[in-house]
């Protein structure tokens, strides 16, 4: 059953449709973002790296990036050794405690994601005619559904 038959299905309630439809929806999106991404050789989880990267501006802990993911990955060592061998990260370790090993983000990765930036291939919701002001509530109403389930 795809992701139409499912929603016009029998539900418990609304709530619980809503639920599904937010599944199905991330799932949707997931899927367009990752063929796109793998375009440039990446996979959505580094991707989501790089991005942590460059929006702290300053090194972080692998730790710190591992809690900032969207996705939790257990496989975080080896994605950041694919964007080591790349050069579009850099490691190394804390002077002051040799346990802490920082990541920080090359030129080469910040034109990587500036490169993605740019492009007007990249699947944005601007593109759906959803209006900024249907975008702040959607994310108001999404933040009090992730807030619920903590």
């Amino acid at each position: 059953m795809n992701g139409e038959q499912e929603l016009k299905g029998n539900f418990q309630s609304e709530s619980h449709k809503l639920v599904i439809n937010i599944r199905l929806t991330s799932n949707a999106i997931g899927a367009v973002h990752t063929k796109y991404i793998a375009q440039f050789d990446l996979s959505m989880a580094q991707f989501n790296i790089l991005r942590i990267l460059r929006g702290a501006k300053e090194p972080l802990t692998i730790n710190t990036v591992k809690d900032r993911m969207i996705e939790k990955s257990p496989n975080t060592t080896r994605l950041i050794d694919k964007l080591l061998e790349k050069t579009w990260v850099r490691k190394f370790q804390c002077k002051e405690d040799r346990r802490q090993t920082y990541l920080h983000i090359t030129e080469k990765g910040l034109d990587l994601l500036g490169e993605i930036d740019k492009s007007e291939d990249f699947p944005s919701i601007k593109d759906l005619g959803i209006t900024t002001e249907e975008c702040i509530l959607m994310n108001e109403m999404l933040e009090k559904v992730k807030e619920g389930y903590k």
